[in-house]
């Protein structure tokens, strides 16, 4: 699949990853008499990636139950707005602290524009839409079939991308898992048809981003960093402009609804993107990316036992399976004692 780096999954952006600076080497010792200079201060280690990795997992996994307490008290389109605000601020201090400059070009910019409304944009708007009918639980495992249409529209869209049996296998395997969520067999009986096919749609915007990335920002110049928070901006600006269209300002400013809509920006569009960096640079993207497969897990614990929504056995047992076929449709024959292709990164961001 596709090899860069996909941070806000629900995910929040697909940007290339570019080398890090290389760092000055440090200055010869000078002698100087009678005095020694101090060491620098050691930096403090970060916590263990497995930590890091736990973090993310259940920052990603609460984001759907944290959509659905923001839309009890704002429209979709202000939970949206206010989750790319509170994300865009974290990006943007953690972009001062280091130091980056913003992407250069009229181009670049456009390109970022495109990315933005398929990655941030639109997927945020969908899923907060689909989750005033569907539950959480629901919007979750349909998270989870981003990797499935990632690889079907990669085959047609790219052209290093071929199909294998294993890939292909994995591919039906994961629709047949979709249809076991949603009850096929019973007639889709009991389902709110435009909320699930809402939150499949925003599944589906994630792919479309990331392939549209990769064939126009790869080697870009600009750092991963620097991309995502100008994508992030731009993701903002357009919500800014659509919000008081179909929205009106709300009444108030309810405590749960508000903290809830900060928390969905500030950790899972924000700081949940930092921590991604730092894993796929530890421990590599096909590692990283496994964070994939604990997010429907943990929006599904978390509606059940936080909000109290109901699970019929279909709806687990179709999540595994959807599970199954997306890692199937990711593995790769291994060449020269590394694993060719696969998607770098952590998957869909909600």
């Amino acid at each position: 699949m596709v090899r860069f780096v996909i941070v806000e999954p629900m995910s929040v952006a697909a940007t290339p990853k570019s080398a890090p600076p290389a760092r000055p080497s440090s200055p010869a010792p000078t002698a100087v008499p009678a005095a020694v200079p101090a060491p620098a201060p050691a930096a403090r280690p970060a916590p263990d990636w497995r930590i890091r990795f736990g973090a993310l997992s259940l920052i990603w996994g609460f984001s759907f139950l944290l959509i659905k307490v923001g839309t009890e008290g704002y429209a979709p389109f202000q939970v949206t707005l206010g989750r790319l605000l509170s994300g865009t601020a974290v990006l943007a201090v953690a972009m001062a602290v280091r130091r980056e400059r913003l992407p250069r070009g009229a181009r670049t910019w456009g390109h970022l524009a495109v990315a933005a409304f398929f990655l941030n944009a639109l997927p945020f708007s969908l899923f907060a839409y689909a989750e005033l009918t569907i539950p959480s639980t629901l919007a979750g495992i349909c998270n989870a079939t981003s990797p499935l249409w990632g690889m079907a529209l990669s085959l047609v869209a790219l052209s290093e991308d071929r199909p294998t049996r294993r890939r292909v296998a994995g591919l039906g395997l994961g629709f047949l898992g979709v249809l076991t969520v949603l009850g096929a067999w019973q007639g889709f009986s009991g389902l709110d048809l435009s909320g699930t096919a809402m939150a499949l749609l925003a599944s589906l915007s994630y792919p479309v981003g990331w392939i549209y990335v990769r064939r126009t920002l790869a080697g870009s110049g600009s750092s991963t960093l620097a991309l995502t928070g100008s994508q992030l901006f731009l993701g903002t600006a357009q919500i800014a402009l659509v919000t008081p269209l179909f929205t009106s300002a709300p009444d108030g400013f309810p405590l749960l609804p508000t903290l809830a809509v900060v928390a969905l920006g500030a950790l899972g569009t924000g700081l949940a993107v930092l921590v991604q960096y730092g894993l796929v640079e530890e421990v590599g993207p096909t590692t990283a990316q496994m964070v994939t497969y604990f997010i429907p897990v943990i929006a599904t614990a978390a509606g059940v036992v936080v909000l109290g929504e109901q699970l019929s056995w279909n709806t687990p047992v179709g999540a595994l399976v959807v599970l199954a076929g997306a890692a199937l449709t990711q593995s790769r024959p291994r060449r020269g004692g590394r694993v060719s292709g696969g998607r770098a990164g952590a998957g869909a961001h909600p």
